[in-house]
């Protein structure tokens, strides 16, 4: 089944997949996919990911992350730049996720990285997801 929005078909996966408490989610590969489970990473949102190769497009396999009693580390994950409505920001402009609490992941033309690596690089790009 083809889907329109890829990315925000990721997004659904993770949030629902911390909230029925599942260890990891497998999720259908692509490049961008795979560079935004990075920045995931690298601020301490999932535990770890692996690209497993297959015979089409691979698949992503997503490792989450849990604080006590079960809570998810990602409490909410939304879509904000979407396929019928595209959102770019200025580096002087991108606002912060809950008052600095969460992240945004903003595709720059330096590669992805976070709201607050943007604005230390002073590049501006479209706002793909929040993550708080």
């Amino acid at each position: 089944m083809a889907t329109s929005d890829p990315i925000a078909d990721m997004l659904t996966i993770i949030r629902n997949g911390g909230k029925a408490g599942f260890a990891k989610v497998d999720i259908p590969g692509s490049k961008i996919k795979l560079k935004m489970v990075r920045v995931l990473k690298e601020q301490g949102y999932i535990k770890d990911f692996k690209f497993l190769e297959n015979e089409t497009q691979g698949v992503l396999r997503v490792y989450l992350k849990y604080v006590s009693e079960g809570q998810p580390t990602i409490f909410g994950i939304k879509r904000v730049s979407k396929p019928s409505c595209r959102v770019y920001s200025k580096s002087k402009q991108i606002k912060p996720v809950l008052n600095g609490l969460g992240i945004s992941i903003v595709s720059t033309s330096k590669g992805l990285m976070t709201d607050k690596q943007a604005i230390e690089a002073n590049v501006g790009g479209e706002i793909l997801c929040n993550v708080w």
